[in-house]
Order: C-alpha cells, then sequence, then structure tokens
C-alpha cells in the first residue's frame, strides 16, 4: 500500500504543476504526506456531495478536475460550503489533490478524453503547448471522423456518448452541413474561436458558449457550433485519469483501487424546451 506522497508524486508526473496557468490553483490542497491510501475516487468537482461519496467509498485520496480555492479564502470555516468540505475531508482521512489546467493540456489530457467519447481520431492540439518539443501537449484538439457526418448526426452522438444533462447538446449552424473535421475543448471553448477558425474546421464542439461570442463567430464562417454542459466534456477525464492511475498502480504492485465519480454535479437540473406556440414561432 503507497503513502499519499507516493501516489501524489505519480500525479505530479502525469500532470505536472508547473504547466498549470498561471492564474490557476492545482496541487494538494488537503493530506498528510504519510498516510496510506488504498482507494482513489476520481470526480470533475469538490462539492459536498462528491466528497461524502469519498467518505462512504472508504477513499485516502480524490483526486478532481476543478480547484477548490480558485481566488484564496481567509476561512475555511465550517459554516462555509467550502469550508465544510475541507472539514469533512479532515475528519476523515482524505486527501484532495487538483489537476486542472495542467491536466487540459497534457498528453493525454481533458480534450483527448473527450474526443476519445466521441470517437474521434485526434490530429493534433488546436493550441500547441510551444514549450513541447513534440507538439503533442496544447489546449484542445483537432480532431478527424472515420466518415463524414450532418451536424444533426454528430449532435446526436454528443447527446449520446456524453454524461446526460438538463442542457443536452445545443446547436449553431445548418443541421444538414457535412462534418468532417472537428474541433474539441473540454470546458469553457469560446475564447479559442480564432484558433478553430485558423484550423479550418467543420464544427467546434465545448461548453459555456456565450451569446455575443457565437454570434460573431457564425457571422464569420459557417463554422457549425456544438455547446455541451461543462461537466459533460470535462467528465471522460476522470475515467482516463483512474485508467492512467491504475496502470502506475499496477506496475508498482500498490494494489489501488481506483474509482471514477457518477455523481452529476453539472448545476443546472431541468430544460424546458421552447414551443410552436410561443409569439415568435419555432427557431430555425
Amino acid at each position: 500500500m503507497p503513502r499519499l506522497s507516493e501516489v501524489i508524486a505519480a500525479l505530479e508526473n502525469l500532470w505536472p504543476a508547473e504547466r498549470a496557468e498561471s492564474w490557476d490553483a492545482v496541487g494538494t490542497v488537503v493530506g498528510e504526506p504519510d498516510r496510506d491510501v488504498s482507494r482513489v475516487l476520481f470526480a470533475v468537482d469538490p462539492v459536498q456531495d462528491v466528497v461524502d461519496e469519498a467518505v462512504k467509498l472508504g477513499a485516502g485520496l480524490l483526486v478532481t478536475h476543478h480547484p477548490l480555492y480558485l481566488r484564496g479564502t481567509t476561512t475555511v470555516a465550517a459554516s462555509t460550503f467550502k469550508g465544510r468540505v475541507v472539514h469533512t475531508l479532515i475528519k476523515n482521512d482524505i486527501a484532495l489533490h487538483v489537476a486542472h489546467t495542467n491536466a487540459d493540456t497534457a498528453d493525454p489530457g481533458v480534450s483527448d478524453a473527450l474526443a476519445g467519447a466521441l470517437d474521434l481520431r485526434v490530429v493534433r492540439p488546436l493550441v500547441p503547448d510551444a514549450s513541447d518539443p513534440d507538439g503533442r501537449r496544447g489546449l484542445g484538439r483537432i480532431c478527424a471522423l472515420d466518415h463524414p457526418v450532418t451536424v444533426r448526426e454528430f449532435a446526436a452522438r454528443a447527446a449520446e456518448r456524453l454524461p446526460a444533462t438538463a442542457q443536452g447538446i445545443r446547436v449553431a449552424g445548418d443541421p444538414e452541413a457535412l462534418v468532417r473535421t472537428v474541433a474539441v475543448s473540454g470546458g469553457s471553448g469560446d475564447s479559442l474561436f480564432d484558433h478553430v477558425r485558423a484550423a479550418g474546421v467543420d464544427a467546434f464542439l465545448t461548453a459555456d458558449l456565450r451569446h455575443h461570442p457565437v454570434s460573431e463567430a457564425r457571422a464569420h464562417s459557417p463554422l457549425a457550433l456544438l455547446d455541451a454542459a461543462h461537466w459533460a466534456t470535462e467528465w471522460p477525464w476522470c475515467e482516463l485519469a483512474a485508467a492512467q492511475l491504475d496502470e502506475i498502480s499496477d506496475r508498482h504492485g500498490w494494489g489501488l483501487r481506483v474509482h471514477v465519480s457518477r455523481t452529476v454535479t453539472d448545476p443546472w437540473t431541468a430544460h424546458a424546451a421552447s414551443t410552436t406556440s410561443n409569439a415568435m414561432g419555432a427557431p430555425n
């Protein structure tokens, strides 16, 4: 059975903290380095429901994609939402480790997992990491399909393959246009439109797309845009990361039991579709 420090060293080798963005907050948040670890749980969000799941599972380490304290804090009082998370972790001897933007740009990383979930062939990074001599690390991925499909069919594939959420998949563009190449980026992606246009792909699948950037992007080109829930685009990374740690555990003879949380932490809980009875009619 490995010590926490040994497991953390393996995770840091997969996702070095120095590759995170300067504004990010990655690494170990809670945990005693010398404590033994036998179970690990991977999840997107370090929220109370996930921490309670880790307690029930008997995990000694929780690894999340999103940071607990991204902008710092002055208190960990249990009367606060995040303070309660910290108290629960410490009381139950559970460590918390975060891999965020350092996992986004890793090889393989968050967008590789997203592409894999959609059965896409990764060609190259959308925004290559200039420090990577092999040109494999970077933000987002440019991908190819085995055969062309329509935007409508690709959206249906995404809705089927990604975890179910209230939002589902929103589409901007001609539903019958053909898609041969796709850019994907797990998490918020509308800051990447210039890179997507330069890549010349037929479609871009990401999350958290906003009205004005989408409107401007559509005015620039016939690029089809597919907007999935933030949590849904990043959850496939949990399975990828768990498999990576499983392989490390087997190689070292650690005998870790590695789990992936299936607790839905997407904050949206319902969706009411527009109907033809409204004054403006059905959307085109």
